[in-house]
């Protein structure tokens, strides 16, 4: 069996993206065209549809590093600034695109905030067995097709 770990991260989030299709929460805001991505960024990303793709990316690396926070995803999207002739520096991502995805992503019931066992603290997000089941049908799929 084929699991999301074993298949090609880039051509899983793209198989991924298409399959995420089904599910109507996942769309991108209205600002999304205007904002860029973070303060390393100069311009907005040029593909139409990068709200998707991100949702995709964020989905399996919330599966491969959960249960995880909106900051260290946030970490994940970073960049480095550039900063003119000073020396450049890490940032961070957009937390705020983090956070609308995330929320999307629980509202359609693939991904859920994991608390410690008391009830006292969050851990962080980590993946349904909704999700886990849709990655793992995304990667035998691309597994069973043959290469050319």
């Amino acid at each position: 069996m084929t699991s999301y770990r074993d298949v090609s991260p880039s051509d899983f989030v793209a198989a991924l993206r298409v399959e995420m299709d089904q599910f109507e929460l996942v769309v991108a805001p209205e600002w999304a065209i205007d904002v860029k991505t973070g303060t390393h960024r100069e311009m907005p990303p040029v593909q139409e549809d990068w709200w998707q793709t991100r949702a995709a990316s964020m989905l399996r690396k919330v599966a491969i590093h959960g249960p995880i926070g909106t900051n260290h995803l946030a970490q994940m999207y970073g960049g480095v600034r550039n900063r003119g002739v000073k020396p450049n520096r890490a940032v961070t991502g957009s937390r705020n695109i983090v956070r609308t995805i995330l929320q999307q992503l629980d509202e359609s019931g693939l991904t859920e905030i994991k608390k410690n066992p008391s009830g006292t603290k969050t851990l962080g997000r980590v993946i349904t067995p909704t999700a886990h089941s849709l990655m793992d049908k995304v990667a035998g799929k691309m597994n069973s097709v043959p290469e050319m």
